[in-house]
């Protein structure tokens, strides 16, 4: 922005000539120091034009800035936009002025880059003082307009001398003139100096509004602190998760000045600085534990900006579970009973849930009866503490169908004691006494009941002849039990094809039982 500063020797050399022109037309010079304005004139149109670009280029940097971060940068750029606005529409308007004198100099035809009455004295001054059009005193107040409204746009002080400066109204207390602003530039003015000295006002104002849009443009991080280093970090919410939970993290970028010490202060004492931001303490007793301070650094404006914060831990008893990882396993079809508890917390506010079947309360107990064998289940607990609902703990079950049941043989002994056979030697009269053939699985873990759709006997003849005879549902069909008659002692049959259903709605074909006749 050096080009465009009112004290950049560039600039200095056309104030000069500027002061050296207006020296030379009191004296009353010659033409060819008129032609001298159309020069100074040109050389002012010509600074104008770059200065007007290099505002282009700033406002091309607002509008950046506004596009991809609208909450921090649209103020300026909204600030911006109104200065733009303003100084086109002065600059358009002094143009109007420009035009006016020199027709009123040259006619209707008049051109302002080629002036022919250049030395006209009353064209100026009929335009700009006259009474009826008073357009030098329209011309100062919109300046001052111009002047007051930019300047209360900007934060920055320096920016806001310069342009009230650039753009002053008032006559230096040097002068000796007694009239007012525009009478000391446009009274007995040639028609060449007048346009001149407009080109002059016109590139005060491009200067005003580049050192407005550069102030604009730095007070977008203006209040931003200054780094020198760059980190990612991963915050999560919780290094250790219970299954099923979701991770949860903060992936961020920090930045850091190296070179400065922040004053940081936790739970009412400040951090030694050596720690580099590492807050320690011990966890003497369980409970909940706050976290809060704040942390004070100089802005880029040099201003004190202070973040605060707050946080808290929670420290629990150490614990424990230990549980067998091959007795992971239910069976489809059936309840099975499970016991469910959690350390600390009452069973009223356990609460348990499982998918591929139903999990329900029974007393102290719960029972889960799975939906179909082959797929995993899995049972979720979760507890309710202090309004919130957490989840606990949660664990896969393999379903497994029912294992086969055994088939027996059920009869009376002589003293009146229900007897099961599963195989053997048997008298004639117990078989006859028997009704049929009953299934359950009894392992010492499982006591579960099957119920026998059929089955079928098989003897075998003098001749080893094998004769296959099937049974009503689950009872000894008549011909079973004339053929069970016939056998002699020592003989063998089989009863084989027994067809149960269980609880789980299965129907399977279980073991062959082979029976001896005593």
């Amino acid at each position: 922005m050096v080009a465009n500063s009112p004290n950049s020797p560039r600039q200095k050399m056309i104030n000069l000539m500027y002061l050296v022109f207006i020296a030379m037309l009191a004296l009353n010079v010659s033409a060819d120091v008129l032609r001298g304005f159309d020069i100074i004139g040109d050389t002012l149109e010509r600074s104008t034009e770059k200065m007007q670009a290099k505002n282009g280029s700033i406002l091309k940097q607002l509008e950046n800035y506004n596009s991809h971060n609208r909450e921090k940068a649209g103020e300026w750029y909204g600030k911006a936009m109104q200065v733009k606005r303003m100084s086109d529409s002065l600059v358009n308007h002094i143009d109007e002025l420009k035009q006016q004198i020199v027709r009123e100099s040259d006619g209707k035809r008049g051109d302002v880059g080629n002036i022919r009455n250049k030395e006209n004295w009353d064209a100026t001054a009929t335009v700009m003082l006259s009474s009826s059009t008073r357009q030098g005193e329209r011309l100062r107040a919109a300046i001052e307009s111009y002047r007051r409204v930019v300047a209360a746009l900007i934060q920055d002080p320096g920016s806001r001398t310069l342009i009230e400066n650039s753009l002053s109204t008032e006559l230096s207390t040097h002068e000796r003139f007694s009239g007012s602003w525009e009478e000391s530039l446009f009274r007995e003015m040639p028609v060449s100096a007048a346009v001149t000295i407009l080109s002059k006002i016109q590139n005060d104002i491009r200067l005003s509004e580049s050192e407005a849009l550069r102030s604009l443009l730095d007070a977008i991080d203006g209040n931003d602190l200054r780094v020198n280093q760059l980190q990612a970090y991963v915050i999560p919410e919780s290094k250790v998760l219970f299954q099923g939970d979701t991770y949860k993290a903060r992936i961020i970028l920090s930045a850091a000045d190296s070179t400065r010490r922040h004053n940081v202060v936790v739970n009412g004492k400040p951090l030694d600085p050596s720690a580099n931001g590492l807050f320690t303490v011990g966890s003497t007793s369980v409970g909940t534990f706050p976290v809060e301070g704040y942390i004070e650094m100089a802005g880029g404006d040099g201003n004190v900006v202070r973040k605060a914060f707050s946080e808290s831990y929670t420290v629990i008893e150490p614990m424990a579970t230990i549980a067998p990882t091959l007795m992971n396993v239910l069976y489809a079809g059936i309840p099975n009973e499970i016991s469910i508890s959690a350390p600390g917390i009452a069973p009223q506010d356990i609460s348990a849930s499982m998918t591929n079947g139903s999990l329900v309360r029974k007393g102290g107990v719960w029972e889960a009866t799975p939906a179909a064998a082959g797929r995993d289940a899995t049972i979720t607990i979760t507890a309710r503490r202090g309004g919130e609902v957490r989840q606990l703990a949660s664990r896969n079950f393999r379903i497994r169908p029912l294992p086969d049941p055994t088939p027996y043989i059920e009869y009376v002994d002589a003293n009146g004691n229900r007897v099961i056979f599963k195989g053997g030697s048997l008298t004639k009269s117990q078989l006859m006494n028997a009704t049929g053939i009953s299934a359950a699985i009894d392992d010492g873990i499982l006591n579960i009941p099957f119920r026998v759709i059929s089955f079928r006997t098989l003897f075998f003849d003098a001749m080893g002849n094998a004769i296959p005879e099937i049974s009503d549902g689950s009872r000894f069909s008549e011909r079973q039990k004339e053929q069970i008659r016939r056998l002699q002692r020592g003989r063998y049959f089989y009863i084989s094809g027994v067809k149960a259903v269980g609880p789980d709605g299965l129907e399977r074909e279980i073991a062959v039982i082979e029976v001896k006749v005593n």
